[in-house]
């Protein structure tokens, strides 16, 4: 069964040209032109991954996302913006959006960015499966840090963690090589995909979500920066 793609855009022309180009990727879709609607869909269930507009009208989109986030925090969203400006991009990563794309947009790209964010949706669904089959689950642990792949959940002291998948891959690749130097650019092609030029910002708000998700009270006790290169774990 193909997967289901919610457009959440004002603009007629944007939500038919999306529909047009995922629909002959074989993706089935849902159009909302507002907020509102778009949190109906939503609600009504089925949805894997949703394409949200920012400035829609009764609800905007940050709006429509918190209320996602409060009931889903793994469904992939990806913001769609027309102004290329830094804290619009960093608000919507900090209230947590997986992705975004600036108008105008090129549609094949809207279609790989989707695609991109569903593998890594059902890869983790995938490992969650599998721990259910009797097999010894696979985890990397790293001081007081546990990352458990199978079941794609994260413990600090045996507390468990809420990560985003983007934040699992991450924690994934430091936590195989502690101490090693990992550049921006890396770091956005584990968490995001490959295939695009990284974004400096989106990189820096993920990393300083995990840190604060890590250490409340020290966030820099985990992930150390190495400044003009990365970012790696702390040596113990």
């Amino acid at each position: 069964m193909s997967d289901t793609i919610l457009i959440a855009d004002d603009e007629k022309e944007i939500r038919e040209l999306l529909r047009l180009y995922l629909e002959n990727a074989g993706f089935q879709v849902v159009q909302a032109a507002d907020g509102e609607q778009a949190l109906a869909a939503f609600r009504a269930g089925g949805i894997d991954l949703c394409l949200l507009d920012i400035m829609m009208p009764k609800v905007n989109g940050y709006e429509v996302l918190k209320k996602i986030r409060e009931s889903d925090p793994m469904i992939p969203v990806i913001f769609i913006t027309a102004k290329d400006q830094d804290p619009e991009k960093i608000l919507g990563l900090e209230l947590g959006a997986d992705d975004y794309m600036v108008k105008p947009f090129n549609p094949l790209e809207a279609v790989a960015r989707v695609k991109s964010n569903l593998r890594q949706l059902h890869a983790m669904e995938k490992k969650d499966g599998e721990s259910n089959t009797g097999e010894k689950d696979e985890v990397l642990t790293y001081g007081d840090l546990s990352l458990n792949l199978t079941q794609c959940t994260f413990t600090r002291g045996g507390e468990e963690i809420a990560l985003t998948s983007a934040e699992l891959k991450i924690m994934e690749m430091l936590m195989e090589h502690p101490g090693r130097v990992y550049t921006k650019q890396q770091i956005y092609d584990c968490g995001w995909g490959g295939g695009y030029e990284a974004s400096e910002n989106s990189v820096m708000v993920s990393i300083s979500k995990l840190r604060a998700k890590l250490d409340p009270d020290d966030p820099n006790r985990y992930i150390r920066t190495i400044r003009g290169i990365g970012y790696r774990l702390e040596k113990k």
